[in-house]
């Protein structure tokens, strides 16, 4: 049975934003009778090797393979193997050196495995020729949406943004469904510009293309007219299966222990006890994502604008700022807020029914996650395709209010950055106490655009729920891709013994 059994390998980016929907994808296949292998460094597959043994304990065909960073070749520390890891961009550097080195070990370790398939990430275009090299298909792993997607392609494809006379001027993308307005500012450097990165950008979309097809964490009912343009238009098969993880934690202790190894119970019931202290609907939870620092400067305005704007709220923090001690011990004096230090459990938050709407930097997680939970956003997108993601949410879904961010920059750039006219920069950067204030009184005031928005998250969360259940679109699109993988493999099988003959 087992040599009958599709196997497939999954070889996920170490970065949260890209590991943690790439688990969860592994562990529905397996769920669906899919033997699967996951291949990560030891620190990688240690923030999530606990799900996959309690899988392997109820019967599912799931493992990991491990493979060794290199540590030593690239001078960091033992254990330093994941892009959230890196304090300081030559740190960072580093990191994104050592998984590149990993190529070799793992075309060793596909040619021994002999799977039926690899999905793996964007960020490995060279998988496109292993898998050629096994005759296999190779399925390419996007972790946004198709929106952000398609609005990256008609940008590179048109330049609009090129003849500009400033940066801050308006465009509009062309060829999509809604009006989409920009600023040059908001792009990524590597698409305004040619850096180091542009040529690596250009090799993952173009793998896109040479792949057999692409998998999304999303689902029909969110991007229905943007899923059919990615397959008209760019011409490449897709299938969602999102929201994946609806699927897979369903459950209190899973939600707990989402991306993090252990939690702290003890301080977690404390956080509960405030949760449950307040009315429905009354915090908003703000959280940047796993990758995002703020300025000191940021965050004072932030603490403030959370503040004045009268809400209740839990803020995620990074970092031991002596000024955020302070507001901690304010929030906790007028029990209006409730400060979090690292890591939160926050599928549990925004399942919360105090919890009411949420701050995001537009990672496509967390707006997954807060969309399952019916909860409405203030947008603040950081960097990558963030910016494209508040579009959708603002200005196509209707279900964000803005907070004006302007300025695409990855954190570190922002800390680092010791060019001439750096406090321009800065100053752009720094969302100020009063549109704080504004954004957080439009989600979560009692006036008809917030409550607009509300209806509108809880309808999504509704469909997202119905999707993944037997019968929903995203169920039939993983058992037709399961299905089709499987046809695949007995054309091979067929084909070698005719070969053979």
């Amino acid at each position: 049975m087992e040599a009958q059994k599709l196997h497939v390998i999954f070889l996920p980016f170490p970065t949260p934003g890209h590991m943690i929907p790439m688990i969860d994808t592994a562990r529905l296949f397996a769920k669906q009778g899919v033997n699967v292998t996951i291949i990560a460094t030891h620190a990688n597959a240690s923030t999530f090797q606990k799900s996959i043994d309690t899988d392997f304990n109820s019967g599912y065909s799931i493992k990991t393979q491990l493979i060794q960073f290199p540590s030593a070749q690239v001078g960091l520390p033992e254990g330093v193997e994941n892009v959230k890891d890196g304090t300081s961009n030559e740190i960072i550097d580093k990191i994104i050196r050592g998984i590149m080195m990993l190529q070799h070990q793992i075309d060793i370790m596909l040619h021994d495995l002999q799977p039926d398939c690899i999905v793996s990430d964007m960020a490995y275009p060279w998988t496109v020729e292993s898998a050629e090299k096994l005759n296999i298909p190779r399925i390419y792993f996007y972790s946004s949406s198709y929106f952000s997607n398609c609005a990256s392609y008609f940008v590179r494809k048109y330049r609009p943004h090129d003849d500009l006379v400033s940066d801050t001027q308006k465009f509009t993308i062309p060829c999509l469904p809604n009006t989409i307005e920009m600023t040059p500012l908001q792009l990524a450097d590597w698409i305004r510009v040619k850096t180091s990165a542009t040529g690596l950008f250009v090799d993952m979309y173009d793998s896109e293309k040479r792949s057999y097809g692409t998998l999304y964490n999303s689902f029909h009912e969110l991007e229905s007219d943007y899923e059919a343009l990615s397959k008209t238009t760019m011409g490449i098969k897709s299938w969602s299966v999102g929201p994946v993880s609806a699927w897979i934690n369903n459950d209190d202790e899973r939600k707990a222990n989402r991306g993090n190894m252990e939690m702290n119970i003890g301080k977690d019931s404390e956080l509960l006890n405030w949760l449950n202290s307040k009315p429905n609907d009354s915090v908003i939870y703000v959280c940047f994502g796993s990758l995002t620092r703020l300025s000191h400067k940021q965050i004072v305005e932030l603490a403030y604008g959370l503040e004045n704007s009268g809400s209740n709220f839990i803020l995620v923090v990074k970092g031991g700022e002596d000024f955020l001690h302070d507001i901690e011990k304010r929030v906790k004096e007028s029990k209006k807020g409730y400060v979090i230090w690292n890591w939160a459990p926050q599928l549990l938050i925004l399942d919360h029914p105090a919890t009411g709407g949420i701050v995001t930097h537009c990672g496509w997680n967390s707006i997954l996650e807060s969309l399952n939970a019916g909860l409405p956003m203030i947008t603040w997108p950081m960097f990558a395709e963030q910016f494209y993601n508040e579009k959708l949410l603002v200005d196509a879904l209707k279900i964000g209010v803005s907070v004006g961010s302007k300025v695409n920059k990855f954190w570190l750039n922002v800390v680092e950055e010791k060019a001439p006219g750096l406090n321009i920069v800065e100053e752009e950067v720094v969302v100020k106490r009063e549109e704080i204030v504004k954004a957080v009184e439009i989600l979560m005031g009692s006036g008809q655009e917030g409550e607009t928005m509300r209806m509108r998250a809880k309808k999504f969360a509704d469909a997202a729920k119905r999707t993944v259940e037997e019968g929903g679109h995203s169920f039939n699109n993983l058992i037709q891709l399961i299905d089709e993988l499987k046809s695949l493999k007995i054309v091979r099988e067929h084909e070698k013994i005719r070969l053979d003959n």
